[in-house]
């Protein structure tokens, strides 16, 4: 017998409510360790030598995978900051405020040393090791990783000006989070944001307009624009400007010696499509002290130290939004079911969910390579030529894989993929930035050849690692002697620099899967994207693959 309705009846007792039972949706994907169940990240770390820091990295893992960290990377990215250029009383002040959830996240990546581990522990490994925990973080909210990046590369750039690194790299490598805007003497810990490219040049840093006039004691006042400073709240920037001399490097610092504001103006922040917890802006220079950092007339040369450390955290960046997708597809199938069983056991979104898993750690392990060439280039000139080239090869195709590598993730989830409370929309968002950042991929792919023309010893090293996969399958060898022979012909070079700097980046991550990666996982890579058995989009990978198996390897068990 029904009972009669009435306001005391809930949801439950009364048949009217049936539609509102909730089922046949995924759980949350949450309460894991977000490090120790990435399987191809785990042994990429013990392969490149940071197996000493694991335990580091699990903490990490276990903290990212928790509701309440997950909950406040999406309040921070909720929450985007905002700009006050002025205080009550009128007097210009420009800072920035931000959720406490970006600020907790921020000093969790401090704490951890993600910023600075490489220059606080100089030993072997210890790229590898930043490297991971910057992938495990890039998981939670990839919105603190701007001024996290820009810190941990500031300090090689600094080092050309040895007293300005001893000023600066205590503060830059400390453990402490201090985000008071304060005399620099008085920090406890510091962050260094970058200020490059300007609204006339963009990518064309030789266009800066920026003027720096010495001011004696090796000082200079610098006045001009910038179009893009990136976390604009940091305590000190490295900033490109004119000199008689030419383009030249600058370290400036928000917070003059006494507490005195520097002129350095906050124009507006940039409203992003992604990346919305950071900030970004417009600043102006207005006589704002700043001192030179490497020899005047050669800024480019100086900061480039910086860009290539940047572009690394590009790659690592993408790499973990890649990871990201594919946790959250294989953890959706896995629990939705359609047509009478689970999505992960139909045929066609096995294809696309092995496919997805296949690039993911296609893209991990050339990170995590990468990182290890960060590692041994100061004493291994083979390994510093193959980092000079692999860098921009890796930058150029891992991130311009992003985007449509998460289009797919984010369809696996259906309509809910699409919804803004769901996870997918804000990596959706996010995944075009690390392409553009540090170089867009015109850029890099032109960089590629400038390396192959100019410094023949780094394509030497980058062959030299290809070299060592030979032998492993044949489509591989063949499509290595494709390679050669399109790097050798000077034919219309520029026209056809984004179709042989792709074939470099999927050389390179062939080599790196049969060498070092899962055996199912080299073979359906090496049979898709080497040996030419593969459609125009994700989930054409051909028959006969062990699909079931890729995905269990790259599925995170809640």
């Amino acid at each position: 017998m029904t009972p009669a309705a009435g306001p005391w009846l809930t949801a439950a007792m009364d048949p009217r409510f049936e539609t509102h039972r909730v089922e046949n949706q995924a759980p949350p994907l949450h309460g894991y360790d977000v490090y120790e169940q990435n399987r191809p990240l785990v042994e990429a770390v013990e392969r490149e030598g940071a197996g000493w820091a694991s335990e580091r990295m699990r903490e990490l893992g276990r903290l990212a995978g928790t509701p309440e960290l997950i909950e406040a990377g999406a309040l921070a990215n909720e929450n985007p900051p905002a700009l006050r250029t002025h205080d009550r009383f009128g007097r210009r002040i420009d800072e920035v405020d931000f959720h406490p959830s970006w600020h907790r996240l921020l000093g969790l990546a401090v704490e951890h040393g993600i910023h600075a581990l490489p220059w606080r522990e100089p030993r072997p490994g210890a790229h590898v090791a930043r490297a991971a925990m910057m992938f495990v973080l890039s998981n939670v909210e990839s919105g603190v990783g701007c001024p996290v990046s820009m810190t941990y590369a500031a300090v090689p750039a600094l080092r050309s000006t040895p007293e300005l690194a001893r000023e600066w790299e205590p503060r830059l490598t400390s453990l402490e989070y201090d985000p008071r805007l304060v005399d620099p003497a008085s920090k406890r810990g510091a962050l260094c944001g970058m200020a490059m490219t300007e609204k006339q040049g963009g990518s064309d840093v030789r266009a800066n307009t920026t003027a720096a006039r010495p001011i004696g004691s090796g000082a200079f006042a610098l006045t001009g624009h910038k179009w893009f400073c990136s976390a604009p709240m940091s305590d000190a920037f490295l900033v490109l400007a004119q000199t008689d001399a030419g383009l030249s490097c600058f370290l400036l610092p928000r917070v003059l010696p006494g507490g005195e504001r520097n002129g350095f103006h906050i124009q507006r922040l940039k409203n992003k499509l992604g990346n919305r917890s950071n900030a970004s802006s417009e600043v102006e220079f207005h006589e704002a002290t700043a001192f030179l950092v490497g020899e005047e007339g050669r800024g480019v040369r100086t900061i480039i130290e910086m860009v290539n450390h940047t572009r690394l955290d590009c790659v690592i960046g993408s790499a973990a939004l890649l990871r990201y997708g594919v946790a959250h597809a294989t953890h959706h199938a896995a629990h939705r079911r359609a047509f009478g069983k689970a999505l992960i056991d139909q045929p066609l979104m096995q294809n696309v969910l092995a496919d997805l898993c296949v690039e993911s750690e296609a893209a991990t392990v050339t990170a995590m390579r990468l990182a290890r060439a960060f590692d041994r280039s100061p004493e291994d000139d083979r390994e510093a030529g193959f980092k000079r080239i692999a860098t921009a090869v890796s930058k150029y195709w891992i991130c311009k894989i992003g985007p449509f590598h998460t289009a797919e993730a984010l369809e696996a989830l259906g309509g809910n993929g699409y919804v803004e409370e769901w996870p997918m929309a804000r990596a959706y968002r996010e995944a075009p930035l690390n392409s553009i950042w540090e170089g867009s991929g015109n850029v890099n792919a032109l960089d590629v050849l400038r390396a192959v023309v100019r410094e023949p010893a780094s394509l030497d090293a980058f062959m030299a690692e290809l070299e060592e996969a030979r032998g492993r399958d044949e489509r591989y060898d063949a499509y290595v002697r494709d390679l050669q022979s399109q790097l050798s012909d000077p034919a219309e070079a520029e026209v056809r620099a984004r179709r042989v700097v792709e074939r470099m980046a999927s050389a390179l991550q062939g080599a790196l899967l049969l060498s070092y990666g899962d055996a199912a996982v080299a073979e359906a890579f090496t049979a898709s994207r080497l040996g030419g058995d593969y459609g125009r989009a994700f989930g054409t990978l051909p028959a006969g693959l062990d699909l079931k198996g890729i995905i269990e390897r790259h599925r995170p068990l809640v």
